[in-house]
């Protein structure tokens, strides 16, 4: 049976539910919550199993904080035997404007630490979606930024990309990164 990797990255904990930097996190829970998929804490991060088609499909939020994601990657690569090209990475980007988003078959961290990390460890060679934040910062004021909550209308415009997360999810598993790239790109521009 193919077997797939799906990871949201965020960070744990009361204090972080709903910030930016927790993007990962919410598709993740999105894709759960549609599919009756129950997270347990395991070993580096929250997992969730489903069968799609016939293809097992792990869902990771790790435990790790951000800037150790790439543990939780490495070690479920390797504890399920998944082969990099099956593995789809979710996170936020202050590049992109709220609620664009962007899935790409591999390159660069663009300065996420969270894809740093993973990228120290396993190399680029790995599909990330990534979810647009926006940057309406003051300069120096970054961190602040991507750790805070969204607003209820930010998170409003956020919601159509989150449900097109969950989307991508089954097609990356069911079509592979090319058709879904071809296919849902040309929706994350805004």
């Amino acid at each position: 049976m193919d077997k797939y990797l799906i990871v949201g990255l965020g960070n744990v904990g009361d204090e972080y539910d709903m910030t930016r930097h927790n993007t990962g996190f919410m598709v993740l829970d999105a894709f759960a919550k549609a599919s009756n998929i129950v997270f347990e804490d395991k070993r580096y991060g929250f997992v969730g199993e489903t069968t799609l088609k016939g293809r097992k499909v792990f869902l990771l939020k790790p435990s790790t904080y951000m800037n150790l994601s790439g543990n939780a990657v490495r070690y479920w690569l390797n504890k399920e035997n998944i082969d990099q090209q099956r593995l789809l990475v979710i996170s936020d980007d202050v590049a992109l404007p709220l609620g664009a988003f962007r899935l790409k078959a591999n390159g660069s961290n663009g300065g996420h630490n969270g894809l740093g990390n993973i990228q120290q460890l396993i190399g680029q060679d790995y599909a990330r979606l990534r979810i647009g934040i926006g940057n309406d910062y003051a300069r120096g004021r970054q961190i602040d930024w991507v750790l805070g909550r969204y607003d209820e209308e930010e998170l409003k415009t956020l919601q159509p990309t989150i449900d097109y997360g969950v989307e991508i999810i089954k097609s990356f598993v069911l079509a592979g990164v090319d058709i879904t790239m071809n296919q849902y790109n040309k929706l994350g521009k805004k």
